[in-house]
């Protein structure tokens, strides 16, 4: 006997305000963090960062929509977004970026669809031998 379960289309996945999470999350859905993630998050679709969301690793997915704190690199093959107060310390990698002129952002900025696949495995910059 088989067992089918409905599928809903918006689905997402919740970790909500109060949870902190350690480890890596990788995922097919939609990813909505308003809780602390303390690893890296990685889905084939969306990502948001609510205002009360902190994520101390890497990001990786289609879409991003960052109203909280990272403290990584993001990368998003189609659209980015850096809304509200915002801060994102880390490189971004973008098909193409929004940024709200309230939000903060330290790091490198690389736009483009190809430049984000061909940046997947940056390398750190190697310390000077004297």
């Amino acid at each position: 006997m088989q067992t089918s379960y409905p599928q809903s289309g918006n689905a997402a996945t919740l970790i909500s305000a109060g949870t902190t999470l350690k480890g890596d999350i990788s995922s097919n859905g939609d990813l909505r963090i308003d809780g602390t993630v303390l690893g890296n998050v990685k889905t084939s679709a969306k990502i948001i960062i609510g205002s009360t969301g902190v994520v101390e690793g890497d990001i990786a997915g289609n879409q991003a929509d960052v109203t909280g704190k990272v403290n990584g690199n993001i990368r998003a093959t189609e659209l980015l977004q850096l809304r509200g107060e915002c801060v994102v310390s880390g490189n971004i990698y973008a098909g193409k970026l929004q940024v709200e002129p309230s939000a903060t952002f330290n790091g490198q900025c690389h736009m483009g669809a190809n430049v984000v696949e061909m940046n997947k495995d940056e390398q750190q910059p190697q310390a000077l031998v004297r």
